[in-house]
This record gives C-alpha cells, sequence and structure tokens, in this order.
C-alpha cells in the first residue's frame, strides 16, 4: 500500500522487461576470467594430460564390459569432449581479453588524465618560479646592501673629516698660552 493515499502506487513492470542489472554480467565476467586464468596455468595442461591419460588407458585396457569409448571408434567421446572444452574455452578467454582491453583502456585515460595533471602543475611551478626570479631581481642582495653600505661609511667618514677640517679652520690661532691652574 502507498504510504500516502493521494500519491499513486508506482507501476510494477513484469522480471522478464526489466532492465538487466551490472551484477549479473559482472559476476559472469569474474568467472570467465577465473577460468581464462585457470586455463593458461600448468596445472590445467597437466589436469588435461592426466585426465586424457586415464581416459585413453581405461578405454584401451580396461575391463571391456565396462570400457565406455571404444578405440576402434577412434575414441569419439574424447574427441567430442575435447571439442566442447574447447568451444567453450576460447569464447571465455576472449571475454576475459576484452574485459582486461577495457580495464586497461581505463588505466590509459587515468594516466593520460595523471599526466596532463601533473603537466599543468609543472607549467605552474615554472611560472610561479619565473615571477620569484623577476621579483628577486628587483630585491636588494646582500652584497649590494653591502657596497651601498660602504659608500654611506665612506662618505660619512669624508663629511666627518671636512666637519672637523673646517672646524680647525674656523678658529683663530692664539699665541698666547693659556696657563691652566
Amino acid at each position: 500500500m502507498a504510504e500516502r493515499l493521494d500519491t499513486p502506487r508506482e507501476a510494477r513492470r513484469p522480471w522478464w522487461t526489466r532492465p538487466k542489472t551490472r551484477g549479473n554480467e559482472d559476476s559472469f565476467g569474474h568467472i570467465a576470467e577465473a577460468i581464462a586464468r585457470f586455463m593458461g596455468t600448468p596445472k590445467f595442461l597437466f589436469y588435461m594430460t592426466v585426465f586424457c591419460a586415464a581416459w585413453l588407458i581405461w578405454n584401451s585396457w580396461g575391463p571391456i564390459d565396462f570400457r565406455f569409448d571404444k578405440a576402434a571408434n577412434g575414441f569419439t567421446a574424447l574427441t567430442l569432449m575435447l571439442s566442447i572444452q574447447a568451444s567453450y574455452s576460447a569464447p571465455l578467454i576472449l571475454l576475459a581479453q576484452n574485459r582486461q582491453a577495457d580495464r586497461d583502456r581505463v588505466a590509459a585515460e587515468q594516466d593520460r588524465q595523471r599526466a596532463e595533471r601533473n603537466l599543468s602543475d609543472t607549467e605552474y611551478l615554472a611560472r610561479e618560479m619565473a615571477s620569484l626570479r623577476i621579483a628577486m631581481g628587483e630585491v636588494a642582495t646582500r652584497d649590494f646592501v653591502r657596497s651601498e653600505l660602504r659608500v654611506i661609511v665612506e662618505e660619512l667618514q669624508r663629511s666627518a673629516h671636512d666637519a672637523v677640517a673646517d672646524r680647525d679652520d674656523e678658529q683663530p690661532e692664539d699665541d698666547t698660552p693659556t696657563d691652566s691652574v
């Protein structure tokens, strides 16, 4: 029942017309990848070799009444089983390769975006460094300040020397000795 009486109930669609969920495809893809990954291992080759050898041994030298695939027929059942296995494994491997290609494509796109961000960050930092260098060119350096201070000190010493010389010139020379008592 609807929570409010003035709100109509949502129409429910039959299950066969509902959109498929992504989870089912994804879980099938995971299973397909696991199978394809297992089929590419030495363990699978070993198991398949043991299975075929056991099949051939049983149907060649086993009790005649219990043989289920005759050697005279060319082991038709084994051939059919291996054909079925091959017909299922090829699409599973292709599905796993497609999923891996999709993951690689997404990873490549993310790497490209990350590289673009790194490039823009690097360019920004380079512009900032250039502006700092330009600003530092207008700032007085230690050597410049020291040379300016030397010039000022020399000017002060010269002016002090000139002031002493001027004062000495202004005082009259008196030949009368002054006695201090």
